[in-house]
């Protein structure tokens, strides 16, 4: 069972009494006072996608962004955010970063990379900062969904500050 605080007047934060404990991307926003939404909701292992978390949201899938890590040739790693309906578009992901090349870095590698597991991947506080960008669409929304760092709970935020929270560079980063 949830119960509500109002602490901001766009968003309400849904603390658990028990059952989930806040995560490290949660804790995060609190020190930085960025307002959010804590979302539980039902995931299955076995579809991890994001048009099943909208589903289970309730909410459309262009609001339901999904975080993916990538590899430039000359970068390094990058993280790029994007609508759950879309991928990456890799051409404009490499110039906006300053690589020839960029690439989906293997899977087996997300957890020593990220800190984070397939499905449970935020753009908010991995091992490192890496660079991040975030399709441009998401500041058409008041707020937005991501992973909120573990399966079956997402975080709302306004796009605005998860853009400035993360540094990140906005653009037509998908296809």
């Amino acid at each position: 069972m949830y119960f509500c605080s109002a602490f901001d007047s766009r968003f309400v934060r849904i603390m658990p009494k028990k059952g989930i404990e806040k995560t490290n991307a949660a804790r995060l926003l609190d020190r930085a006072g960025i307002a959010y939404s804590l979302i539980p909701y039902e995931y299955d292992e076995s579809d991890l996608a994001a048009s099943h978390v909208a589903a289970s949201l309730g909410e459309p899938i262009e609001r339901v962004f999904k975080t993916l890590v990538l590899h430039g040739d000359k970068s390094g790693y990058i993280v790029c955010v994007v609508p759950g309906n879309t991928e990456v578009d890799l051409k404009a992901l490499a110039k906006a970063s300053g690589n020839k090349k960029v690439e989906m870095i293997p899977m087996k590698d997300l957890l020593a990379v990220t800190g984070y597991i397939r499905g449970g991947c935020s753009p908010i506080g991995m091992k490192k900062k890496f660079p991040t960008y975030i399709h441009e669409t998401a500041l058409n929304f008041d707020s937005i969904f991501i992973s909120a760092g573990i399966r079956g709970l997402q975080l709302q935020l306004s796009p605005a500050d998860l853009t400035s929270f993360t540094n990140a560079t906005t653009g037509p980063f998908a296809v």
